[in-house]
């Protein structure tokens, strides 16, 4: 056709790239309890092996059936996950349940793992207190050894207690500072008793060099992760979601860069939202709070870290390079080491620039994570 004809050819078609595989995005994972790690499958047999009868619940293929927006509800969880806690009873199973989670983390393309747990769930069987921590803590190294994902323990107390008792941890936490511990938490029920209770265990904590990353904003509104703010001075919020209903505390959470550890899958299976699409992800977002998504409780509510990105993808409309950042503020927000940070942040933007689906990889071949001293 000639260009005197007053036509002109047609724009050269692109076809449409396909979504990037959020497997292979390199990412950190913030928010994983250690019960609530295990895998079913090693639930079900931990359970023969000791004879503990498992509810349906627990031994069905399917993710239990929970809503804790309530105390029954909250109760019935509980109750599930201290039943899977009982079948945690030596030492092996401590190293298989850490070896395990590494696995998982490292098939989702994370390459630095915070694991939350509370050891005084565990020491009855373990001898005490400090034989349970090394256990713990040898276990950590090994299975970074093996997996290659940089990993670190977030001791965390339980709500529940009595703040002497949080204090106790927070000390034992400070301990193990540079053998693996680099934060201290507060998890269980929101709703019971309050933030300030428990100030003097954070402020051991802090003092110690440990970041402070309890639980907040998630059964409970805003003023939970503002308590958690000005009475424990939170340099990240478990959960935090409950912050969208409040523009001003948003604002915040975004200028002192305080980091929600957002975990979407638990908050629908929990109650606290009907859908995967009423999580408030892009008011966050929109707002400038910075986001570390997390798994929570993969045992119970069926879904690992990737599924988390995939949720953002599917129900929020994430871009890619949206995802992407979402990434680096796992990353940034972490414990890691320098090394492992950069590694992962230059990772990230090969994932983006790999262009198809697939391509990119987790940036993490060769560095070793394994030997990082105190991982």
């Amino acid at each position: 056709m000639s260009q005197s004809s007053g036509e002109h050819p047609p724009h050269p078609t692109h076809p449409r790239q396909p979504p990037r595989d959020v497997r292979l995005l390199p990412k950190a994972h913030l928010h994983l309890h250690f019960t609530g790690s295990m895998r079913p499958s090693t639930l079900l047999e931990l359970a023969d092996k000791y004879g503990v009868h498992l509810p349906e619940a627990l031994s069905s293929a399917e993710p239990a059936k929970l809503r804790a927006t309530d105390e029954r509800g909250w109760f019935r969880f509980q109750r599930l996950y201290d039943i899977a806690r009982s079948c945690l009873r030596s030492p092996e199973d401590i190293r298989r349940l850490v070896r395990e989670a590494a696995e998982e983390d490292a098939r989702d393309g994370s390459g630095w793992l915070e694991i939350q747990v509370d050891p005084t769930s565990y020491a009855p069987r373990l001898g005490g207190l400090i034989p349970t921590m090394e256990i713990i803590l040898d276990a950590v190294r090994e299975a970074s050894r093996e997996t290659g994902v940089g990993m670190a323990v977030l001791v965390a107390a339980n709500r529940m207690k009595h703040p002497l008792d949080a204090r106790t941890l927070a000390r034992l936490a400070v301990r193990y500072a540079d053998q693996g511990v680099v934060g201290f938490g507060l998890s269980n029920d929101e709703r019971r008793g309050f933030a300030r209770d428990f100030d003097r265990a954070f402020a051991i904590a802090r003092e110690g060099g440990l970041l402070a990353a309890p639980h907040g904003g998630e059964l409970a509104g805003p003023s939970s992760v503002r308590d958690c703010l000005d009475d424990l001075d939170a340099v990240r919020i478990g959960h935090g979601v409950r912050a969208a209903e409040d523009p001003r505390l948003m604002a915040k959470l975004a200028s002192r860069g305080v980091t929600c550890e957002v975990c979407p899958s638990s908050n629908v299976a929990l109650g606290v939202y009907e859908k995967p699409e009423d999580v408030p992800l892009r008011t966050l977002w929109d707002a400038g709070v910075p986001m570390a998504l997390g798994a929570d409780d993969p045992l119970l509510f069926g879904a690992r870290l990737a599924a988390q990105y995939e949720l953002v993808r599917e129900y929020h409309g994430f871009s890619d390079e949206e995802l992407a950042e979402l990434a680096r503020q796992s990353v940034r927000a972490s414990a890691a080491p320098t090394g492992i940070r950069e590694t992962l942040l230059g990772g990230i933007d090969g994932w983006l620039g790999g262009g198809a689906a697939g391509a990119g990889g987790t940036g993490l071949g060769g560095i070793g994570l394994g030997g990082i001293s105190g991982a």
